[in-house]
């Protein structure tokens, strides 16, 4: 388990796939991801499971928000495409519950994963694609030390209009771990 002063990473379990289906039907969580259509739970399972038997290419968590004295799901976490040769990976991160948007937490949850990253897995690069719609993230992932790459033009059509892809990255060296 990964923890931070307001944040905690645990894997993910069966019994998470209820709220993962939920967020990734929610029309305002899904806006900067790439899903276009509604996905049931037989879909999140059938990912689930393929996550599962794939411990060394994929690491995924839960993001999880201390309230009121417990530990309450906020969204989801994950290291991707995992490259051991090159010692890279791309990351994500869903923060699922609106209630927690603007407060942080996805920041901080991002700050865990790379020191894991770094640190425990001893990588040398994560990488990420955002929306160039997607102005709080950009802004979060500038903050833990992600640079802009390039951008893909008018890359995605979503919701009636193309959107450029930016790809970021940040190197080890380039890191600097702002303890959580």
């Amino acid at each position: 388990m990964l923890t931070g002063k307001n944040v905690r990473l645990r894997a993910m379990e069966p019994e998470d796939l209820t709220n993962l289906v939920r967020w990734m039907n929610d029309p305002d969580v899904i806006e900067n991801l790439l899903i276009d259509s509604p996905l049931s739970s037989v879909d999140e399972k059938n990912w689930f499971d393929t996550m599962m038997k794939r411990p060394s290419e994929e690491h995924v968590y839960m993001i999880e928000v201390f309230e009121d004295g417990q530990w309450i799901s906020a969204g989801s976490t994950g290291l991707i495409r995992l490259d051991w040769k090159n010692r890279s990976t791309e990351i994500g991160i869903s923060i699922g519950e609106k209630k927690y948007w603007n407060r942080g937490f996805g920041r901080e949850a991002m700050q865990l994963m790379l020191r894991h990253a770094f640190n425990d897995l001893n990588l040398n690069r994560v990488s990420l694609t955002v929306f160039s719609t997607n102005e709080r993230a950009i802004k979060a992932y500038h903050a833990v030390g992600f640079v802009e790459e390039g951008r893909l033009r008018e890359d995605i059509f979503k919701n009636g209009r193309y959107i450029d892809t930016i790809i970021m990255s940040v190197l080890r060296s380039e890191w600097q771990d702002a303890r959580v």
